[in-house]
């Protein structure tokens, strides 16, 4: 069996190959093509969504290589010209990628990535880059909406046990994390990410012993300076509260130790968590951090925040880590322009009588105008990728439906979205630190308004086209019309 720890060449959908097969033996292989990776809708029916898994798609595409195994087993399909098995020997991406940094907030139909490559080249890599882009950025999301919903309460990741697979595991909490979590309980992506990874005990270390104090004296004696008791295996307020107490009155304080912790995952959140305070703060305790978790998520911490809840950390599993309310983020790739050998670029579009699914043709940038005085995003507005926009002068914006309802921006600033990340398959962005991006989204969030960020009934953000892009595609769309 082929290891795969290593090489995912092969994670690819069949049409790709056959596709470059029949690109190859036609002669059209290496034709310049550019392709958009965008989404049509918010997740959770939300106002926004948060672009991440760049970083990954960087580092296949980079590893891109074609092995003797996977020669040998599309040899054995007997579908691929032997000339086109020869040349996957030497396969390499030589394209050019431009794409938004991970943390930013986009929004539906603009492009997320674009890649400029040979046809063979550009086609081979969709079911990666969606793969990335669709998966973390729903996660980043739902991070986002949770972190919001705690008003400043730690969130930390717990759903590995939930995620469908390894690599849903790993990554899901390196995205939790962009999106806003503090910490995870997936040990590995502190390890290769350096997401904190956070964690205490099980109901079963409870279990284990012959009985609840001596199994949380044990561990405050264990681990001191992280004593967080899990105090609902048998009865809370009975007695996991006043044994956890106990235990932190004859270990922790002789060594003058204040800092500590009990959890909860079951009952009544607000009356039991209120309960907790009050006697945690009676027995002389007020610095204990109380944690609850039990299959949270962000309409629910809202609503314990609201009932007056004290809690100073969420644990959210399988909420998060599988975006369970909305699984799906449904970014697509789309062929946009293809490019003659003289540098001609020639803008594509594909019709649907979903009007949902026509696409917006040409090579394109992306432009966020943001108001001089507030620092908020107002719009963004796609391009020809040679326009520019001038923010020192008026400039008139319009529904791309709805033509009729205009806007004239005056004192904005215009700011590209799109940075290059490849140029002919070599790396030309400096990938920054998990902890930046983690940085980014943050301030991303600061700049927009909160009506944007509304759980439901979010404000439309604006993403318009400018008058030559829209007027390239409604004459595409007319010619195919008559």
């Amino acid at each position: 069996m082929k290891d795969i720890s290593r090489n995912l060449t092969m994670l690819c959908d069949f049409y790709e190959l056959t596709m470059a097969n029949g690109y190859f033996k036609s002669g059209m292989g290496q034709r310049i093509v550019y392709f958009d990776v965008f989404y049509r809708d918010n997740p959770d029916g939300g106002g926004y969504a948060v672009a991440a898994g760049l970083e990954q798609i960087v580092e296949y595409i980079r590893g891109l290589r074609f092995d003797e195994e996977d020669i040998a087993f599309l040899r054995s399909k007997q579908c691929f010209d032997e000339a086109f098995l020869n040349y996957l020997h030497t396969f390499r991406f030589t394209g050019d990628m431009w794409a938004v940094p991970e943390g930013t907030y986009v929004f539906p139909g603009e492009p997320l990535v674009t890649v400029r490559a040979p046809a063979m080249e550009a086609q081979f890599i969709e079911t990666y880059l969606l793969m990335c882009i669709n998966h973390q950025s729903l996660i980043a999301t739902k991070a986002s909406r949770l972190a919001r919903a705690a008003k400043g309460r730690v969130i930390s990741e717990f759903g590995s046990r939930r995620a469908q697979g390894a690599d849903a595991a790993i990554l899901g909490a390196r995205a939790a994390y962009i999106g806003g979590c503090g910490s995870t309980a997936c040990t590995i992506t502190d390890q290769v990410y350096g997401v904190p990874a956070t964690g205490t005990m099980a109901h079963s270390w409870v279990q284990m012993f012959d009985d609840e104090l001596t199994a949380f004296k044990t561990y405050c004696q264990i681990y001191p300076h992280n004593a967080t008791l899990l105090i609902d295996t048998y009865n809370v307020l009975e007695s996991g509260l006043p044994h956890a107490i106990q235990a932190f009155n004859e270990v922790l304080k002789p060594l003058g130790i204040t800092s500590c912790g009990v959890r909860i995952d079951s009952g009544d959140v607000t009356y039991l968590t209120q309960k907790i305070r009050k006697q945690l703060d009676q027995a002389g305790w007020p610095g204990c951090r109380i944690i609850v978790s039990n299959s949270l998520d962000e309409y629910i911490i809202r609503e314990l925040i609201r009932q007056g809840a004290c809690v100073d950390a969420f644990g959210v599993g399988e909420r998060l880590i599988t975006a369970k309310s909305d699984p799906v983020f449904g970014g697509v790739y789309k062929l946009c322009a293809v490019e003659d050998a003289d540098g001609t670029i020639h803008p594509k579009i594909k019709i649907s009588e979903n009007v949902g699914k026509i696409t917006t043709p040409h090579f394109k940038k992306v432009y966020r105008l943001r108001g001089r005085d507030t620092g908020k995003a107002e719009a963004d507005l796609i391009c020809v990728y040679d326009e520019v926009i001038d923010d020192t002068r008026p400039l008139e914006i319009f529904d791309p439906q709805n033509t009729w309802k205009r806007k004239v921006m005056t004192d904005f600033t215009a700011t590209e979205l799109l940075c290059p990340i490849l140029k002919g398959g070599e790396l030309v962005y400096d990938l920054p630190s998990l902890t930046d991006i983690r940085r980014h989204c943050e301030e991303e969030k600061q700049g927009m308004w909160e009506e944007v960020r509304r759980f439901t009934n979010p404000h439309n953000y604006y993403v318009d086209l400018s008058q030559r892009l829209w007027d390239i595609k409604q004459d595409m769309l007319n010619q195919r019309n008559h």
